[in-house]
């Protein structure tokens, strides 16, 4: 794993025969060489800090891009629109790539995703460089014959390299690619091996991640060799087809031409040369389309190199070419490099760890979660087709089911004005569509997994940021309009958006029998769970604003969880184990799912996937899981699991018995729950278990797909001894993996200090060690809590002192307030 680590500061000079790992610099080029750069060198020492001047050097893009992570690794900005990466024939290649070397490269595309599930969505617009043809007619076009291996190290892995916003890769064709972005434009580098004397570029119109394309348009400029086009194509997850545009233009690398030397378009794979358009071929009985050009080879160098500037646009050609013309307006390769990687450096930069006493792996786990948080949602302003609109608009919402929990409550410690226009964007969708946008990709709606899981989301955002939202141009009317539409306004189809509120209103949970004409009845609890959470997220909202009746209101439906506890149900084999979420029909009697079912330990080896014939009540976990599933009032909880030690009896089942599954984000909360039966050392210890067994560096380092940052975001949180209470101003504690973590907020211009005393490092496999919070202070004064910290710390810039024991038997502390809050407790009865 440590050639991972290398630093790709700039592009590379690229000879035919090197590695993508240890590339150096050709006389015939000017470009950077390597510089490989170590741990020590990448910090700085200051005046009473210690600051990594280059966190983009610890991160490590291949994480999680085979054994099921479908990671990006590829060249894109903080939640730029282009991701510009290899796509391969892999089955899991949802997001282009895949680290395994048996698979081959079909082309380099523009858009993706990270870490879904779901069908391949995106992958659009491949390019491929061919360095030999015998012909223009003969050259191989169809994505099945032209696709090639990648060249492999001695070690056995693909030559392939890659840094925050630079990717590279040899192909055993013997050109080398590197790709680089913007954040509407895409730029890469084909340097042909020296037997070139003919390079050609394939531009591949047609073929997306589900080969789905439909009514496909081609042009080729002859004079300038430019190439537009588009297509129609389909949603990944849900239905719905969206159009996409493109534009490519092409340059010599340290030489110039005027035109390509041939031309044409192809179809299947016949290239037809001097063609310019799809109206001069019989284009409707192949779907693989696309255009073809020959280059002249470079008379400066042994080796031709061909920069290729990909706009892309979901308005038009000519807007991607006006994205292209404006982002990347003189092929800078190098520069765009430099800047991509200053942008995240500056974005990484804002939370920094002390390494001593730390395994390096642990740092690069940790920058490389953090860099996986900023690649969704993706900024699309102004590359809306569906109205026209002055504020911000991302996209790539893949889904909020899966980041609510912990992507958005870290964008707030450290990225509260890219939250803001995530927000406003979200707001203004809510504006034109009715209802917050939940599952959305490629500006299609898409389904739905769990709630109405935006309004948790914008609940985060305005009860941490309420005193500036007016700074930050979000409107708090029209926050709270978007989320009363959810709340209360049933749609016409609540797979896609909102909640089936009909229902929920009138039985205050959703029934397992009731059939509606708007959606599939499915996930009945689950939902009824999720709702309980989101109205719990909007009374938060309505106390700030003084909705003194709507406070009460979803207060009450915050409770509504209780509905769906059957205190009679207990698990087969554990009759100590009672009480249990269970679907429930609409004349109150119960109905029944054994609460093994969707788990390691379900006789049937159910799914609980999107299947409108699956009545079982829950969405990708089992009962014994969203049992546990009550943030709002985990006190509560406990006593309707018979108390403190009943209830960390349960916990202990739950992970003993592998109902716990790191692998989705029901169980994300499950190993902070000790903390509300004041043993916060068993939190510590079950979380840090998790991270030894579940995370690492490699490509496989995983434990399933990253869902959009969702996992990434768990993993940092974890990684700095936090777990968060979204649309609360409480973040659970627990030690960091570090001697000391510093956040800088830009919006309060206030930096946070938490210091670990007593730091002993971290034991490998995450059991027993000096990691369990004995005492807090805060700004020297004691705090009274050790399992909970409060907003303020974080707006006010406070040093937060963590006191480490290795005694697992510490608690919360002494008095009420020790405890986190919970509804029941009167935890959130007072001002915000």
């Amino acid at each position: 794993m440590a050639r991972w680590l290398l630093v790709l500061l700039s592009a590379l000079s690229l000879l035919a025969g090197s590695s993508a790992h240890s590339r150096t610099q050709s006389a015939t080029h000017s470009r950077p060489q390597l510089t490989v750069r170590s741990q020590t060198d990448t910090t700085t020492a200051l005046p009473g800090n210690i600051t990594i001047t280059d966190p983009a050097s610890y991160v490590n893009v291949f994480i999680g891009t085979t054994n099921g992570g479908h990671v990006f690794p590829g060249a894109t900005l903080p939640h730029g629109m282009v991701k510009v990466g290899l796509d391969t024939d892999s089955p899991g290649n949802q997001a282009g790539y895949d680290a395994n070397i048996t698979f081959n490269a079909i082309g380099f595309s523009q858009l993706h995703d990270s870490g879904t599930g779901g069908g391949t969505s995106l992958s659009n617009f491949k390019l491929w460089p061919l360095p030999e043809c015998k012909s223009f007619a003969s050259c191989n076009t169809s994505m099945s014959v032209r696709k090639t291996l990648r060249k492999v190290l001695p070690d056995g892995s693909p030559d392939d390299a890659g840094s925050p916003g630079y990717f590279a890769t040899n192909l055993s064709t013997g050109v080398q690619v590197e790709l680089t972005a913007s954040r509407r434009a895409a730029l890469h580098r084909y340097t042909f091996p020296p037997s070139s004397r003919e390079p050609r570029i394939v531009v591949d119109i047609t073929n997306d991640g589900l080969i789905s394309n439909t009514e496909p348009v081609i042009n080729v400029n002859t004079t300038t060799g430019r190439v537009t086009g588009g297509a129609r194509f389909a949603a990944s997850f849900g239905p719905g087809r969206y159009n996409v545009y493109t534009c490519v233009d092409f340059k010599g690398d340290g030489y110039d031409f005027e035109a390509p030397t041939e031309y044409g378009v192809w179809l299947g794979n016949s290239p037809v040369q001097n063609s310019t358009q799809l109206t001069q071929l019989y284009s409707g009985f192949l779907s693989e389309m696309g255009a073809l050009l020959t280059f002249p080879p470079s008379l400066n160098s042994v080796h031709t190199t061909i920069l290729a500037r990909v706009g892309v646009s979901f308005i038009s050609s000519d807007q991607a070419c006006a994205n292209a013309e404006s982002e990347i307006p003189d092929f800078d390769f190098d520069g765009t490099v430099a800047t991509a990687r200053d942008t995240w450096n500056e974005l990484l930069s804002r939370i920094q760890v002390d390494t001593p006493g730390v395994d390096k792996e642990i740092t690069e786990l940790f920058y490389s979660s953090l860099y996986r948080t900023h690649i969704s949602p993706a900024d699309y302003t102004g590359e809306n087709p569906n109205w026209s609109s002055t504020e911000p608009y991302y996209d790539s919402f893949y889904c909020n089911w899966d980041t609510y929990r912990t992507l958005y409550p870290l964008m707030s410690l450290h990225d509260p004005e890219v939250f803001a226009r995530i927000v406003r964007g979200m707001i203004n969708i809510q504006q034109h569509e009715g209802w917050l946008p939940e599952c959305r990709g490629a500006t299609l709606q898409q389904f739905i997994q769990g709630g109405s899981n935006g309004d948790p989301i914008l609940g985060e955002f305005f009860v941490k940021f309420y005193e500036h939202a007016t700074a930050l141009n979000v409107s708090a009317d029209d926050l709270y309009t978007a989320l009363l539409a959810d709340a209360e306004d049933q749609p016409p189809n609540w797979n896609l958006q909102g909640r089936q509120t009909t229902v929920w209103k009138q039985y205050n949970f959703i029934p397992s029998d009731i059939y509606g004409s708007g959606g599939t009845a499915t996930k009945q609890v689950s939902r009824t769970l999720e709702h309980s959470f989101g109205d719990f997220s909007i009374s938060q909202v309505a106390k700030i604003l003084n909705k003194t009746d709507d406070v009460a209101k979803y207060q009450a439906r915050a409770g509504n969880y209780i509905n769906v506890w059957n205190e009679m149900t207990t698990l087969p084999g554990h009759t100590s184990i009672k009480g249990m979420m269970q679907p429930r029909f609409a004349d109150g009697q119960w109905n029944y799912t054994d609460p093994r079912h969707c788990s390691v330990n379900d006789p049937l080896h159910s799914t609980c996937y999107l299947d409108a014939t699956n009545r079982d009540g829950f969405y990708e976990s089992s009962p014994m899981v969203y049992s546990q599933y009550v943030p709002q009032d985990t006190a509560k909880l406990i006593l309707l699991q018979g108390g403190n030690e009943s209830f960390i009896n349960r916990l202990n089942l739950i992970f003993d018995q592998n109902y716990f599954d790191v692998t989705d984000e029901p169980s994300q909360q499950i190993p902070f729950m000790y903390h509300y039966a004041n043993r916060p050392g068993l939190s510590t210890q079950r979380s840090r278990i998790i991270i030894a067994e579940s995370y690492n560096t490699t490509v496989s380092g995983l434990p399933g797909n990253d869902d959009s940052g969702a996992m990434a975001s768990y993993a940092v949180f974890y990684l700095m001894g936090m777990y968060p209470l979204p649309a609360t101003r409480q973040v659970l504690l627990a030690s960091p993996y570090f001697p000391k973590v510093t956040l800088y907020n830009p919006l309060f211009n206030t930096t946070t200090t938490i210091i670990a005393n007593n730091f002993k490092g971290n034991p490998r496999n995450g059991m027993g060690g000096t990691v369990f919070v004995k005492s807090v202070t805060i700004d020297g004064q004691p705090w009274h809590s050790n399992c909970y910290l409060d907003w303020d710390v974080f707006v006010n810039g406070s040093t937060v002192e963590l006191e480490l024991t290795s005694d697992i038997n510490t608690t919360c502390g002494e008095g009420s307030d020790a405890l986190p809050p919970s509804l029941s407790t009167g935890g959130y009865s007072g001002p915000i």
